[in-house]
């Protein structure tokens, strides 16, 4: 019974011991859909916020710290996020790499505010999420405002005196891109042929798909996300339709192509250069390869997020959010996606957006890779 004693309190002290080691960790936060139908994405995010961690423990952690990573599931709903907006602020964790969605990212980062916290989104597109003047908000992407020029730009040259449709799902993102598109081409002088939304989680396209026939569109433009888009190129195929689809940055995850199949072929849509293959990225793609992940889409956009932020605390020597932040827009920072730098809004001063085309084996290529 004395042995018994002794190793319960052996045990005791050991699991005291780890709790101590663990309070002295920095606990930092990702947030984005883990489930629902953008799940492809958040876990992208996941995968780059987990290696970005063990890659900077590795390196020594930070302030002397090791950092510990918690994973927040948000399915893109924005009462889901500012949810975990308010768990992540009482728990006192200073840094969060999210949201996906920019539903949830504009209202979880008022709380985040307010429980001083700082975020930097990896994927959200709308302006309003740095035009607000929120002091704790900063992204590694571009906005919709820079995407939907690009896109338009694209339409102008290649489908001058076609009829185009505009498509939206009246989400935060899809609309705001929808929008951003129209202004630019309608700006051109390019009136498109219809504007027509739906809602996000439809699954009968028909309807839509009828009138695209009837006015013989040409290109349609989706502000949405990749699920709905993969199901109208596939009822607009079943229809005969051999109408163009083209969208946005919320389209690079390869389960596009597992929805649609070889209909993917020909698909366009836009997004940053590939990561995977700026050279300073090199060494970190070897090793998502090496764990068989393919660090696509937003994956490295999260790993910059995270290095951003553990080089402005190294350099302002605390986690406080506010100095960090003014850190951060004060600095040049090197990160997988190449040196970058933010204005006073926390928007990155350099952005390039280029044009994608899916083939019909799942894969995508640059087509305009210097914006021609």
């Amino acid at each position: 019974m004395k042995s018994l004693k002794l190793i319960g309190l052996a045990l005791g002290a050991s699991f005291a011991l780890s709790a101590s080691a663990f309070a002295q960790d920095i606990t930092i936060a990702v947030a984005g859909p883990m489930t629902g139908s953008e799940s492809a994405f958040g876990r992208q995010m996941k995968n780059g916020a987990e290696q970005a961690v063990a890659d900077i423990n590795a390196a020594g952690g930070v302030l002397g710290k090791k950092l510990a990573l918690e994973a927040d599931d948000d399915a893109c709903d924005p009462k889901q996020a500012r949810s975990i907006a308010e768990k992540i602020g009482s728990s006192k964790i200073p840094f969060v790499a999210g949201h996906f969605c920019s539903s949830s990212s504009i209202p979880a980062s008022e709380a985040y505010a307010d429980a001083n916290v700082l975020q930097i989104t990896p994927a959200s597109t709308n302006p309003l999420f740095t035009e607000r003047k929120l002091w704790n908000v900063a992204r590694v992407c571009g906005r919709d405002d820079q995407q939907g020029l690009v896109a338009a730009d694209y339409i102008m040259k290649n489908y001058k005196g076609k009829n185009v449709a505009i498509l939206n799902d009246k989400t935060t993102y899809g609309k705001g891109l929808a929008d951003e598109t129209k202004k630019a081409l309608n700006k051109a002088g390019f009136q498109e042929k219809m504007f027509e939304s739906y809602n996000k989680g439809d699954k009968d396209f028909n309807s839509i798909v009828s009138r695209l026939k009837r006015d013989n569109i040409d290109l349609v433009y989706v502000g949405g996300y990749h699920q709905e888009a993969g199901l109208i190129l596939r009822q607009m195929r079943d229809q005969g339709l051999q109408t163009v689809l083209m969208a946005g940055d919320a389209m690079n995850d390869k389960e596009f192509a597992s929805i649609t199949g070889p209909a993917a072929e020909g698909t366009l849509f836009t997004f940053g250069p590939d990561p995977r293959n700026k050279p300073t990225a090199k060494a970190i793609v070897e090793k998502f390869k090496s764990k068989n992940i393919d660090p696509e889409g937003y994956t490295l956009y999260t790993y910059a997020a995270m290095q951003v932020w553990t080089q402005a605390v190294a350099k302002a020597g605390t986690t406080d959010a506010k100095k960090v932040m003014d850190t951060i827009k004060a600095g040049e920072w090197d990160t997988v996606l190449g040196k970058m730098a933010f204005d006073a809004k926390g928007d990155i001063k350099a952005i390039d957006y280029v044009v994608y085309k899916w083939d019909a084996k799942g894969n995508y290529t640059e087509i305009n890779p210097k914006g021609s």
